[in-house]
């Protein structure tokens, strides 16, 4: 179960990485209320998988999925630039993420 809640925490993580700009500096009052929801879901579910996963372990795959969320969405939505050195990076972070998995207990 903590690695669903694990998961669960960086699918809310890219959400609320995905609310900040729509905020324009948190001057829109809807907006900055559902950035902050997402921002305090996000760490509830974190620290509900940090109950029996190792703290680094936890993060690391916390903030990899929300990278990894975030470049794709910003990709596809956004029509950021995907390049080879943004591929490779993309393709590390899973490989670490991977890693921190099989190795976990």
């Amino acid at each position: 179960m903590p690695w669903i809640w694990l998961l669960l925490a960086g699918v809310v993580e890219v959400a609320w990485s995905q609310s900040i700009k729509p905020t324009e500096g948190f001057t829109k009052l809807p907006q900055t209320a559902l950035c902050f929801v997402l921002m305090v879901g996000a760490v509830y579910l974190l620290s509900r998988a940090m109950k029996d996963l190792p703290t680094g372990t936890s993060y690391a795959v916390f903030t990899g999925i929300g990278t990894i969320g975030a470049i794709t969405l910003g990709v596809v939505l956004q029509g950021d630039r995907l390049d080879l050195a943004r591929i490779t990076a993309l393709a590390l972070i899973v490989a670490g993420l991977t890693v921190a998995r099989l190795t976990s207990a």
